[in-house]
């Protein structure tokens, strides 16, 4: 078992898929280090490899909420609190990922498309040592976060996509009423583009 080990990812919302791959990662090192990227308006920028993702609709969720999600749920899976922590992980500027993130750990990644392949690149031109946990096409993807705002756009069931934890804190703090808000809204925005 590696001391230090990162991972990464926007959580908007914070899923099973999720929780499957911080939990991979955190079976290889004593400490985990869980990144959220997209942390602020400032720390986003757009990819060529998926143009949403600095979309407000694709961000319904502050830097805090996201933080309060992730860490209920790894007190909903049993993982003590000494063992991992969260923080800020600019992957849109890289220039600034090293002023939060250890660089001598192992930055565990699943590579799943091709903005996963660009972070892969992003990660390893800053000389960082990077594990692949596994490689899927995009069809096995499963659930995605995009899956789950939209669950909730069109009042879907999608309480099993997501720790019971992360359920309970969007739903009691209407979390999910701006999901909606916002994704109706892009909805609405794209129909009327296309008139």
């Amino acid at each position: 078992m590696i001391e230090t080990g990162v991972i990464h990812g926007r959580f908007q919302v914070l899923h099973l898929k999720h929780m499957e791959y911080i939990l991979a990662a955190k079976m290889r090192c004593s400490k985990l280090y869980i990144g959220i990227t997209n942390p602020d308006s400032l720390h986003t920028r757009d990819s060529v490899h998926d143009i949403r993702r600095s979309e407000k609709s694709s961000n319904p969720l502050t830097y805090f909420e996201r933080y309060e999600m992730i860490r209920g749920a790894m007190q909903e899976f049993r993982v003590p609190e000494s063992e991992y922590d969260i923080l800020p992980f600019p992957i849109s500027c890289p220039e600034y990922i090293l002023q939060y993130a250890p660089k001598d750990a192992t930055y565990f990644m699943g590579l799943c498309d091709e903005w996963d392949e660009e972070k892969y690149k992003i990660l390893t031109s800053l000389g960082l040592n990077v594990e692949i946990l596994w490689r899927k096409t995009p069809n096995d993807k499963g659930v995605t976060g995009a899956w789950i705002r939209s669950c909730i756009a069109t009042d879907q069931e999608w309480a099993h996509l997501v720790p019971k934890s992360v359920y309970r804190y969007l739903t009691e703090n209407q979390l999910d009423q701006r999901i909606k808000r916002l994704e109706l809204m892009r909805i609405n925005e794209k129909s009327t583009d296309l008139t």
